[in-house]
């Protein structure tokens, strides 16, 4: 990253394998106890067993996991980043690794003798997805996985909220982080994370954290307000503070400047991944030093372009497309 031009984001987070198959009828789902449309957290044996019943040459193998959506997003667009994250010494692991290579994503992956965390998404005929979530090496990422020199060459560090369940952990990275000079930015992932640590949650951002991405429920978990005076109270703990209410956009907020950010139409057919292609474009937006206003289009544009497709990565071929849409949105901004 030598003579860089434009800040770069190393985001952390679950380093997963997502295995989507499509299921001829339910009885997959039946077989192993399943709930139609649920997300189940299995162990690594049920995790294999599902595996070996459904995987065939025309299953899917992606990477996953929040922060790792973001960042490969991100790379699509043209941003610049690294990942940060703990997989097995297996051959998802090295899926993995080469699919972020690939996207120009620099790794620092560690590795664990537990097998690569995967996410065997079981789609039905009607496209209802079942989940079944294998946490595996992922879920071994440890303070101890941080070195100073990590953060050589970055700007911003992006944490994935899912993290936030160990302390030491997230404490550290953002401690470091800080030391370094750089930004820190978090994503609150889910009211229920919210919920089970919000005192913590309260006192990192108030010492650490410089941004803070939340949807709307992750907003009054954290606050008790309905999403404006939620983004007021957010604000009070960091620089800059984003609220997310679906289909009604974004609230944005630093210091004394705040706007509300509409979405674009969309046909959706799938949410997977609409917040983390948020946080992708307002980091594209960020780092290319475009304003608020500019950078919450550009997240809303990349969030409304992946509710239209199944997952949460956009296909290869609508890059060109979307990059096209992103430069008629800075374009507007001169």
């Amino acid at each position: 990253m030598e003579n860089k031009k434009i800040p770069a984001v190393l985001g952390v987070g679950n380093a997963l394998v997502d295995v989507i198959t499509v299921l001829e009828n339910d009885t997959v789902l039946e077989k192993f106890d399943l709930p139609r449309g649920s997300m189940t957290l299995v162990d690594s044996a049920l995790s294999k067993k599902i595996y070996d019943t459904v995987y065939s040459a025309k299953s899917e193998v992606s990477t996953g996991g929040s922060v790792a959506n973001t960042m490969r997003t991100l790379a699509g667009i043209g941003g610049k980043g690294g990942y940060m994250g703990k997989t097995g010494n297996d051959e998802l692991g090295k899926v993995f690794k080469e699919a972020f290579e690939k996207k120009g994503i620099q790794t620092h992956l560690s590795h664990s003798l537990t097998e690569t965390g995967r996410v065997m998404g079981l789609v039905s005929p009607d496209s209802e997805r079942t989940m079944a979530t294998y946490l595996g090496a992922a879920a071994e990422l440890t303070s101890t996985d941080f070195r100073p020199e990590l953060f050589a060459g970055y700007d911003y560090l992006y944490m994935e909220g899912y993290l936030v369940f160990n302390h030491e952990l997230i404490k550290t990275g953002v401690e470091m982080a800080k030391v370094a000079g750089l930004k820190v930015a978090i994503d609150l992932a889910s009211y229920n994370v919210v919920d089970a640590n919000r005192d913590f949650l309260k006192d990192l951002i108030n010492n650490y954290v410089d941004i803070v991405f939340a949807n709307e429920e992750e907003a009054k978990s954290l606050t008790g307000k309905e999403p404006v005076e939620a983004l007021y109270e957010i604000s009070k703990m960091c620089e800059l503070a984003i609220v997310k209410v679906g289909k009604d956009g974004s609230y944005i907020k630093r210091g004394d400047e705040v706007l509300k950010v509409g979405t674009i139409k969309a046909n959706a057919i799938d949410t997977t991944g609409a917040g983390d292609s948020y946080a992708a474009g307002f980091f594209y937006g960020l780092t290319n030093g475009y304003d608020l206003e500019t950078s919450g289009k550009i997240a809303a544009l990349i969030s409304g372009k992946t509710v239209e497709v199944m997952g949460a990565n956009l296909p290869d071929h609508q890059w060109p497309l979307v990059k096209e849409e992103i430069r008629k949105i800075v374009k507007q901004r001169k």
